[in-house]
């Protein structure tokens, strides 16, 4: 695990200002594939959730001009981009700018670390955030990976021939972009 920065990277706010018209319907929609594909093929998370798996999580990227609304029931797990605008209810946010948020689960970065430096907040039920924080840890998800996956054979192929320039952008940005062992 790299040693944590107390400067986490932040997304361009000229980024963030052209992500803000973005669509979150179509978003979402791709999002849930994702979450219903990372179900099939990381069935422990669930399992290891218990009874946190009902909550919701608002994950508040503070650089983005949307959140994300995750709901990881084993039987239907939902992920759905939500607009600044949008106050959904939540049982558990965790907040920080999106390196850090990616980073954690990469296991780039520790979220024991983020939380003490106060690059993450986290608020509502902790025992929920620490749970889910475990249950990605044990399952060594790597986004990049998923994203790939959730798109089929094309996704597959295209996240192979993608894989060297993910690395090389998390080595120029400091993002973790994929799994932590990856970069090695």
């Amino acid at each position: 695990m790299a040693p944590l920065s107390s400067l986490v990277p932040q997304f361009p706010q000229v980024g963030a200002r052209m992500l803000a018209p973005l669509p979150l319907g179509p978003l979402s929609l791709l999002l849930g594939r994702a979450a219903r594909g990372m179900a099939t093929r990381h069935p422990g998370l669930f399992t290891r959730l218990g009874a946190h798996s009902e909550k919701r999580f608002l994950i508040d990227p503070t650089d983005l001009p949307f959140s994300f609304l995750v709901r990881p029931q084993a039987a239907r797990p939902r992920i759905e981009a939500v607009g600044a605008l949008v106050s959904p209810t939540w049982d558990c946010r965790i907040a920080g700018p999106l390196a850090a948020l990616i980073g954690m689960v990469h296991g780039a970065y520790d979220g024991d670390a983020l939380f003490f430096s106060r690059d993450i907040v986290i608020e509502g039920d902790t025992e929920a955030a620490l749970a889910l924080r475990n249950a990605l840890d044990d399952a060594e998800i790597d986004l990049f990976e998923e994203a790939a996956e959730s798109l089929g054979a094309p996704g597959r192929t295209a996240g192979r021939q993608l894989r060297p320039l993910a690395r090389a952008a998390s080595q120029f940005t400091g993002v973790a972009l994929t799994r932590a062992e990856d970069l090695l």
